[in-house]
């Protein structure tokens, strides 16, 4: 278990040790968010914040007004930090989750509404993803970030692939239970694929396609974390690069190539098309490309 991990569980723990009734609302949410098809990481973001609401007044949420609600999620906001603007919204979202499941609608809808950031996504250019994928020393660190930005994968998508899921007669990648519970096929593309059966022969994995420390376990989400920053690092790139920075990189690239967006939409598995357009506004699309009326100002003789 990581460190991360460890302090949600002991915070949660102490939550059901110290205050009444919160073992038993922990197993109620957990039941309905596993029914609710949500994720274990939705549910762990929910307790853990419910948790410090809990153990910040010494009872369940569900006994304080709204005007202490307020105040706890003003201190929050006041903190005016990148990790307290992600607790700031899964407090939020875990709240309502828990009003709602509660029957207590007006409560949920007295709750801040969390806007959606507009910031458009960081995008490495050709010759920056050529440098990135060439930087690593690790043939495996080096297959691992050409399968996320190869296939455009999540992190936790491409940390759960088996060998099993590498189709190369079709050249497809099977990606199983991705965001939402669904499944979807990639192609992987020749590059990729040669790259991919020289690592299976020189690595010889253990079922998951990229083990972990543990043979018998999938690399860590901290572990695909630290070989994209390195890689970054290692490269000279400037940009903010994320695990997801490939991901968006995949997308803006196929559209600037020619693929439609409906087709980008079902390869990324996007619930939403609205989702999928957000890169239209970073590609480099149209007649003709974006310039600076600078340049122009002195080709005018």
């Amino acid at each position: 278990m990581n460190i991360m991990k460890q302090q949600e569980a002991t915070l949660v723990q102490r939550a059901c040790a110290k205050v009444t009734g919160f073992k038993k609302l922990h197993k109620q949410l957990e039941k309905k968010i596993i029914v609710g098809g949500k994720s274990l990481s939705t549910l762990n973001n929910y307790m853990r914040c419910i948790a410090h609401v809990a153990l910040h007044f010494n009872t369940l949420p569900s006994q304080l007004d709204i005007e202490q609600i307020e105040e706890y999620l003003l201190m929050v906001k006041k903190r005016n930090t990148t990790s307290s603007e992600s607790f700031f919204k899964h407090t939020v979202y875990g709240l309502r989750f828990l009003f709602r499941c509660e029957r207590r609608d007006a409560r949920a809808i007295q709750l801040p509404t969390i806007k959606r950031d507009n910031k458009l996504p960081v995008i490495l250019s050709p010759g920056e993803m050529k440098l990135l994928l060439k930087t690593p020393e690790l043939l495996k660190h080096r297959v691992l970030l050409g399968v996320l930005y190869g296939c455009g994968l999540r992190c936790h998508e491409a940390r759960s692939l088996l060998i099993k899921d590498v189709d190369f007669e079709r050249n497809m990648l099977h990606v199983r239970q991705g965001k939402g519970k669904k499944d979807r096929y990639v192609p992987i593309g020749e590059n990729l694929c040669r790259g991919i059966k020289a690592y299976l022969s020189s690595e010889v994995p253990h079922k998951w396609l990229f083990n972990g420390k543990d043979k018998h376990e999938g690399f860590s989400q901290k572990g695909v974390q630290w070989v994209v920053r390195e890689a970054t690092r290692k490269s000279g790139i400037q940009k903010q690069v994320t695990v997801h920075t490939l991901r968006h990189t995949y997308a803006t690239h196929l559209l600037e190539e020619g693929l439609d967006i409906v087709s980008i939409k079902e390869l990324l598995g996007h619930a939403h098309i609205e989702t999928t357009m957000v890169y239209l506004h970073v590609a480099q699309l149209g007649r003709q490309t974006a310039f600076s009326p600078l340049d122009r100002l002195y080709q005018k003789r």
